[in-house]
């Protein structure tokens, strides 16, 4: 039997493997918490041998981010990190990886007051811009990986004894990833396969809109001009492939800006920068966020919307079966990473350029006449359930079914 160490090896070489497949010579850029020191260490081992040049490391602490958002001076939340954004230009000049190991903790700026939150999260989306931007193009090779932590698997396991939650949550994290299986890789390649043929099959169809319907949701998103639809790798601009998330259950396009119209309702909590919003509602006009609800966390999700005009609209709409490895665990992670991959789900803000054909290339204007949004932010939402219907919607006015029950129907 395979041991934990076994698991966690598996985990991170799957990383920096498949997830940046590094190369030789290459820099790869780790950032992390301060809580996630031995994992960093085995990836800069795989990294090291495989050829890296450097491996960089950025550490980030959460008690420090908490001392931050109640102590600092008001107009300091304004600033943006001028200095990691020079660095970082520097790195993706020189064509680095990029690793983001995350952790999760929900509660960590509960009582912070939301326009602290929002004022920082905007300036350091505004310093990062030439970054996300190169997120958003494929211009270099990232990956995101979860960390396990304390605070996260007491959120998630109340009821499982203290001493046993650490080791519950990681466990949960090797199976959502495929880390505990004999032959990881291999379990992937076949993995992103099979996502290819769903991404391949609705890029036949050339589906001019997809209709949503569920309790509380009726909701038509027009889908973008030369649209093409994603599955779970990606090929950055060296002709590397590469795996964005890891996990990743999902083949996802871009709407078109002005074409959502409607309502749709949330199935699964959001953490957003630490703050949890729950029962939330959108009702879309002409592509536009005219009216919102939440029971929890409404006044971070209006200062989210308010981020700048784009945060009104979607950027992403994504398709992801209920009967999935996330979604049977029966798990709420708490964590994006994992809960997108375990619903439908849709994104407000910033689309992805390369979910336009030939996208990759071009400038914002071509981008925004193909009908892609644009924001500097981009936040992904759960709208799944197995009460969810999708239809396809074609140039013709038929409707094929897309998914029934909350799975795929092709």
């Amino acid at each position: 039997m395979a041991t934990f160490e076994q698991h966690l090896h598996n985990y991170v070489s799957l990383g920096v493997r498949v997830g940046v497949n590094l190369q030789p010579g290459q820099t790869l850029v780790i950032q992390a918490p301060t809580t996630a020191a031995e994992l960093v260490r085995l990836a800069a081992k795989e990294a090291y041998s495989l050829g890296a040049r450097y491996v960089h490391v950025e550490w980030n602490d959460d008690p420090l981010t908490r001392i931050r958002y109640e102590l600092a001076p008001e107009e300091s939340f304004g600033d943006g990190p001028a200095l990691r954004a020079h660095n970082y230009d520097q790195l993706i000049a020189r064509d680095a990886a990029f690793l983001s190991l995350v952790s999760a903790n929900p509660d960590l700026l509960t009582g912070i007051d939301p326009d602290r939150v929002a004022a920082a999260t905007k300036a350091m989306r505004s310093a990062m811009t030439n970054f996300y931007d190169g997120v958003r193009s494929d211009k270099f090779s990232w990956s995101i990986l979860a960390v396990a932590s304390e605070v996260w698997a007491d959120k998630m396991f109340p009821n499982e004894p203290q001493e046993r939650r650490l080791e519950t949550l990681w466990n949960a994290i090797f199976r959502a990833t495929r880390a505990d299986l004999a032959d990881p890789v291999g379990a992937w390649n076949a993995h992103l396969k099979q996502l290819a043929e769903k991404s391949d099959y609705l890029n036949a169809k050339r589906y001019r809109a997809l209709h949503y319907t569920a309790p509380g949701t009726d909701l038509v998103v027009e889908l973008a001009d030369d649209h093409q639809w994603v599955a779970g790798d990606s090929v950055n601009e060296k002709g590397t492939t590469f795996v964005a998330n890891m996990p990743t259950e999902e083949v996802f396009t871009a709407p078109k800006r002005d074409g959502v119209n409607g309502t749709v309702r949330s199935t699964k909590p959001l953490n957003y920068g630490g703050t949890l919003i729950d029962d939330f509602a959108f009702t879309f006009k002409d592509g536009k966020i005219v009216d919102f609800s939440a029971g929890t966390g409404g006044e971070t999700l209006k200062r989210l919307l308010d981020t700048d005009e784009g945060a009104r609209y979607l950027g992403e709409a994504a398709l992801v079966p209920h009967r999935s490895p996330i979604s049977d665990t029966g798990m709420i992670f708490y964590n994006t990473l994992f809960d997108e991959n375990a619903s439908n789900h849709l994104a407000i803000g910033s689309a992805y350029a390369f979910s336009v054909i030939g996208g990759k290339t071009m400038t914002k204007e071509q981008l925004a006449s193909k009908g892609l949004n644009d924001s500097l932010t981009h936040v992904d939402f759960m709208i799944g359930s197995a009460e969810m219907n999708i239809d396809g919607l074609t140039a013709d006015g038929e409707r094929e079914p897309i998914f029934r029950g909350g799975n795929w129907a092709i």
